[in-house]
């Protein structure tokens, strides 16, 4: 079912939608065609029957709970965020602020390691193993979709975007969020949210796309995620809570390889005025050399390349020189001049 709400000239609309839900144990034929569908429609799909055993998730959310319930200056000793480590309410180098705190780690053990022996815990081995589990088990979840939707979209090698995640230099990273309750007076709580319900909220991080090749996102029974229509830039779909299930996203790295083909979706989440969200996110992305470049496959006389060759490390120092909002994909566009690029960088 389709509902719209009103929406005034300059002003957000929101539509309830259903979103595309994908089973993985439906036959792999099925899954293909859906993959590709949805990726191509929405860049973002809804996965259930994953296969990651509960206890993983189980445990990353333990420790994820216990970790944020750290005094301020116990979870200080993991940051100031470079972007990895402990951050709160400030995301990146260039004004962005959100209603959140959160702890970014890259997934290398040893990185983790050394993250999380900063803080003091008698025992840092729970923690640890937690992340490593979680990452673990995301890293091969993100490695199947990626092949699955090789084989959908005809690529000669179905390994084209996994090998990428694989690498052992994969610059691959997990962020454990929180989102606080609002513990505001009574008349900023009701300028804030007008409905019963409580859904309409303070934005935790802002509107934004991800830079990698592909996100898998788990958060608790608290709403908050919201996509931009891809037809409106000015409508958001409010993504329905699911503890039991992953959301899953393309990056900008996936769209510039298929060609734009698949869409990199822009996405935010709003901060829940009385309840706390939690969410665990992995972003799968290749290693800092690899080249990133439209796929022989998906150019073709009726859709030219659209993007020129960069690498992953390029592409970071452009993003960590923008606003979180901005859309560093077109930076790299063929018909994008040079020199604009060159500015920035």
């Amino acid at each position: 079912m389709v509902v719209n709400h009103f929406m005034p000239e300059n002003k957000e609309g929101f539509l309830q939608l259903d979103l595309p839900v994908i089973d993985l144990s439906w036959k792999r034929e099925r899954v293909r065609k859906l993959i590709v569908r949805a990726f191509k429609e929405f860049g973002f799909f809804k996965l259930i029957n994953h296969g990651v055993s509960k206890d993983i998730i189980y445990n990353i959310e333990k420790e994820s709970k216990e970790f944020f319930s750290l005094p301020a200056s116990e979870k200080q000793k993991a940051g100031p965020p470079n972007p990895i480590g402990y951050g709160s309410k400030k995301i990146g180098f260039n004004g962005d602020t959100g209603e959140l705190e959160y702890l970014l780690f890259h997934t290398n053990p040893s990185s983790i390691y050394q993250r999380i022996r900063t803080l003091n815990r008698e025992d840092p081995r729970n923690f640890c193993c937690a992340v490593n589990s979680y990452v673990q088990a995301m890293k091969e979840l993100a490695c199947e979709i990626l092949e699955i939707l090789g084989e959908g979209l005809g690529l000669d090698d179905k390994r084209t975007f996994s090998k990428l995640v694989r690498d052992e230099d994969s610059d691959s990273l997990v962020r454990l969020n929180h989102y606080p309750p609002y513990h505001g007076n009574i008349e900023d709580r009701l300028s804030i949210s007008k409905n019963k319900d409580d859904k309409v909220s303070r934005v935790g991080f802002g509107e934004h796309s991800d830079p990698q090749i592909l996100t898998i996102l788990r958060s608790n029974d608290v709403e908050g995620l919201q996509i931009q229509s891809p037809t409106n830039d000015r409508v958001w779909i409010p993504v329905k809570s699911d503890p039991s299930a992953f959301f899953v996203n393309v990056g900008d790295a996936l769209q510039a390889m298929t060609n734009g083909r698949l869409v990199s979706v822009r996405h935010r989440a709003m901060a829940n005025t009385r309840r706390s969200r939690l969410s665990t996110v992995f972003f799968a992305a290749p290693p800092l050399h690899a080249c990133i470049s439209p796929l022989p496959e998906m150019v073709t006389l009726e859709n030219p390349q659209k993007y020129r060759s960069f690498t992953w490390d390029e592409y970071k120092k452009i993003m960590y020189s923008l606003r979180l909002a901005s859309n560093r994909l077109n930076l790299f566009q063929l018909d994008y001049k040079e020199e604009n690029i060159k500015l920035i960088s």
